[in-house]
């Protein structure tokens, strides 16, 4: 897994080395590059949480070709096996599980302290939303969606301009990925995120 974060306290001199300590959430965009990747080894899962009324967002990767990491079959909706679950999947799939692991980026503009990703069962569908966490840092977006109801691990379909890619670092890729587009949906302010009062720490940095 490459998953790992470091304690926030390890990164302030790094962060303050390069001048990037500021209250403004936008700041992280001159510290992150975001770079494409294979978007057929990955999938983007509504992954259920007890009986199934609720459900939480899974990303998975396939690393390499030693064993697959998860098998699909279906369509609206698309049924995932994740299959990394029966095996010691260390180098060979990467799975994303939570917020240190996944954020929303729009453009230049690294989104993780101000939105969150969120999946929402509607009666006929199953929505991934990016939700946004403070006044005024943007609308609601629909990220993806599943396009039929179930209870199961259900795979959530990118909605048209979202795809996934990579953070990186200094030229380093990183153990994390965004859920990318290039602009804000039309109709939408477009204004990248006002400053916040507070400092907020950086999620997921390595």
């Amino acid at each position: 897994m490459i998953q790992t974060v470091r304690p926030l306290a390890a990164l302030v001199p790094l962060v303050a080395s390069i001048g990037l300590v500021s209250p403004r959430p936008a700041a992280a965009q001159a510290l992150f590059q975001a770079v494409d990747v294979d978007q057929t080894k990955f999938v983007i899962v509504a992954a259920p949480i007890g009986d199934g009324s609720r459900a939480q967002l899974n990303i998975y990767e396939q690393r390499t070709a030693a064993r697959p990491c998860y098998s699909v079959q279906g369509s609206a909706p698309a049924v995932v096996n994740p299959l990394l679950s029966n095996f010691d999947f260390t180098g060979i799939c990467n799975r994303f599980i939570d917020g240190n692991g996944y954020s929303v980026r729009v453009g230049s503009s690294d989104l993780g302290t101000v939105y969150r990703l969120s999946v929402v069962k509607q009666a006929n569908d199953t929505l991934l939303m990016a939700l946004p966490t403070k006044a005024g840092a943007g609308p609601e977006m629909v990220v993806a969606r599943t396009a039929g109801p179930g209870s199961t691990f259900l795979l959530l379909v990118p909605e048209p301009g979202w795809k996934l890619m990579r953070r990186q670092f200094g030229g380093r890729v990183l153990g994390h990925v965004y859920l990318y587009r290039d602009s804000w949906p039309e109709g939408s302010p477009g204004a990248a995120p006002p400053a916040s009062p507070e400092a907020a720490p950086i999620r997921g940095l390595w």
